[in-house]
């Protein structure tokens, strides 16, 4: 029989053994919980992403294959655990707050790696065979700077089905945005807000007339020289046309433009037949132009055009894309070059 001292003792020893409770994680919650809230973060941000991305709730749903109230309750529970409001429900259309606009930019990446992963281990393991890459480009940057680039990417990725969409100005924006493209390559003017832009080539611009034009045997030119003449650009929506304008604006020198038609082979055609001279970007002249057209450097007067790698900030480019972008640039993607304020396809 123990007295009550040594029953007293054997109570504060069962309490001082430890507990088999499951181990506790930081902040309290205990292993399964941890776990469990991971996971559960992983989907509110996908419910998230998609709902942004695709704007409305009911698209969402339908993407994840989840109802619409509870894609509507992940949303919730995440503004609810991080505190801030995330999104405007304004009548069926979705808005982001300033909050939901960093954590966008921060989540679509993450939860677009995640879900190519499977595919980009695939091919960072067997190499790149049977994926698919989409680059909007411009005719011109299509006809004059892809083709060695294209080439080469065959070569080492043959079985990659290779989609060129030429597009320009807010239609390439448009299949970016939309993410129906990869990137994009070409040259900018002005460039938005949500949009990345890293310039590689640099091309001066360039008079062409015909061999036999007055022009031709000048010994330095002017733009008085150039006023006389008809000139033939493509059409004012481009900003071929909107940076000549603006040069013979702002030096107050009269000009008058002939003919108005779209793509760099059409106006040399149209040079060389002697119906107008014309200023183009030095990407189009080729040593069979130089031998039927007199070309002559302008790049005193007009500026320089850039081309290079256009994509939507926070895009998580494919194994596919990023090989196509290191053969245009080595370690481009590696380094935040982006120049904010370029210019656009012609």
């Amino acid at each position: 029989m123990k007295t009550p001292k040594q029953l007293l003792q054997v109570r504060k020893k069962a309490r001082s053994k430890p507990s088999k409770r499951p181990e506790r994680g930081a902040g309290g919650a205990d292993a399964g919980s941890r776990f469990y809230y991971k996971g559960n973060r992983q989907k509110q941000m996908r419910a998230f992403v998609y709902t942004v991305k695709l704007g409305t709730l009911t698209r969402a749903a339908e993407a994840l294959f989840l109802s619409q109230p509870s894609v509507s309750l992940q949303l919730q529970a995440l503004e609810r655990e991080l505190g801030v409001t995330l999104l405007e429900r304004r009548r069926r259309r979705i808005n982001l707050t300033d909050a939901g606009e960093a954590l966008y930019e921060l989540a679509r990446p993450l939860v677009e790696g995640w879900e190519n992963l499977d595919r980009d281990f695939q091919a960072r393991v067997k190499g790149l065979q049977g994926g698919r890459l989409t680059i909007a480009a411009g005719s011109s940057t299509i006809q004059y700077l892809l083709p060695d680039l294209v080439r080469r990417y065959r070569e080492q990725f043959p079985e990659v089905h290779l989609q060129l969409a030429n597009v320009t100005g807010k239609d390439g924006l448009a299949l970016l945005r939309a993410d129906e493209a990869d990137f994009a390559v070409g040259s900018m003017l002005d460039v938005p807000n949500d949009i990345a832009w890293a310039p590689v080539y640099h091309y001066d611009p360039m008079l062409i007339t015909p061999l036999d034009h007055p022009l031709a045997g000048k010994s330095s030119l002017t733009l008085q020289d150039l006023s006389p003449y008809g000139l033939i650009l493509p059409p004012q929506r481009l900003s071929t046309y909107r940076l000549v304008d603006l040069v013979f604006q702002q030096r107050q020198v009269p000009y008058r433009v002939a003919i108005e038609v779209g793509g760099w082979e059409v106006i040399k055609e149209y040079v060389a037949m002697g119906l107008g001279i014309s200023i183009v970007t030095g990407i189009c002249i080729t040593e069979a132009d130089r031998s039927r057209l007199a070309v002559r450097n302008m790049k005193q007067y007009f500026p320089q055009r850039s081309y290079g790698v256009v994509m939507r900030k926070g895009k998580f480019l494919t194994a596919e894309a990023r090989a196509f972008v290191d053969l245009i640039r080595p370690g481009l993607l590696t380094h935040r070059d982006y120049d904010e304020s370029g210019h656009s396809e012609r």
